[in-house]
């Protein structure tokens, strides 16, 4: 079945279906305040997770993925009653309707196995993504790309021309309505400015188990170190390099005959599956950013 069928097959299977996300101060009476208004909108709980820092004064947060009749129909007037409820117990929320598939664009160098296995799980249909446009530095995905009827966008990048680069790349993402950016080993630094058009929503792969070997040849300062473990970590990116909230990690056990190639071979089987995991979790709205930290539901 082609990718855009299963899509469109998605997205009308998934019609009536919403996501709301929630983190406010921990109180009594949220769960009962939220599930009323539900209720009022005949909507049916299907999932429910909750987490609080400290009952007694912390921060709360759920998630919630629910059916309602006529969704697209009554959606409006469910975010406009929901505000009196968020005021009342200081919430920051989101709705998210599931038939509203996220748009991705993919940001790869030359290393192209995190941009493979992404490109496996989207045409398996297990990355339910649109994935708009690929952007690289490098011509070297544009083959695997464009053969699966993807836009491939050749842009050379060096910090001497940051700004301009930026600049076209932003307005690409404004023309395809990209609601997420991926970094699939992306080996460029980002602005300030462009990460602040997207705060929260450009996911990156670090290879090396953070904060551990922040920056450039952490493999090979990681053989330098004589380390046991090697691992990734797929994180948002803010202005601090290599700093902000982790998404996900793993990591895999290695020992002295491995040299820095070997590092690399075995970190490259970490990476592209931290970084697909990552991605889904955003994909399905199981993320909630708190501070520098994250809440990641299952």
């Amino acid at each position: 079945m082609h990718i855009q069928e299963r899509i469109r097959q998605f997205k009308e299977q998934q019609k009536n279906r919403g996501r709301l996300l929630i983190s406010c101060p921990d109180k009594p009476g949220i769960v009962a305040a939220v599930s009323q208004f539900l209720l009022e909108f005949d909507a049916n709980i299907l999932d429910s997770n909750q987490y609080s820092t400290n009952p007694e004064g912390g921060t709360f947060f759920i998630r919630i993925e629910f059916e309602c009749p006529r969704l697209e129909e009554k959606k409006k007037a469910m975010q406009t009653r929901f505000h009196p409820i968020a005021m009342q117990f200081s919430m920051e929320y989101e709705f998210n309707f599931v038939y509203n598939v996220k748009k991705s664009a993919i940001f790869v160098s030359k290393e192209l196995h995190c941009l493979r296995e992404l490109l496996w799980e989207w045409q398996s249909g297990d990355l339910m993504t649109e994935i708009a446009i690929v952007v690289s530095n490098h011509e070297d995905a544009r083959e695997i790309v464009e053969s699966m009827e993807i836009p491939f966008y050749y842009i050379p990048a060096n910090k001497d021309i940051r700004k301009e680069v930026e600049a076209q790349q932003l307005q690409l993402l404004q023309d395809y309505d990209v609601d997420v950016i991926i970094l699939a080993r992306y080996m460029q630094i980002l602005t300030p400015a462009f990460v602040k058009a997207y705060q929260n929503k450009i996911i990156n792969i670090h290879h090396s188990f953070l904060p551990a070997f922040v920056g450039a040849r952490p493999y090979e300062r990681a053989y330098e170190r004589g380390v046991k473990l090697i691992g990734a970590t797929s994180h948002y990116v803010t202005d601090d390099l290599d700093e902000g909230p982790i998404i996900e990690q793993d990591i895999m056990r290695v020992n002295h005959q491995d040299n820095v190639r070997d590092l690399k071979k075995i970190g490259a089987n970490i990476e592209r599956d931290v970084l697909t995991r990552a991605v889904k979790w955003h994909l399905a709205d199981r993320i909630i950013v708190h501070g520098n930290k994250t809440i990641v539901f299952p």
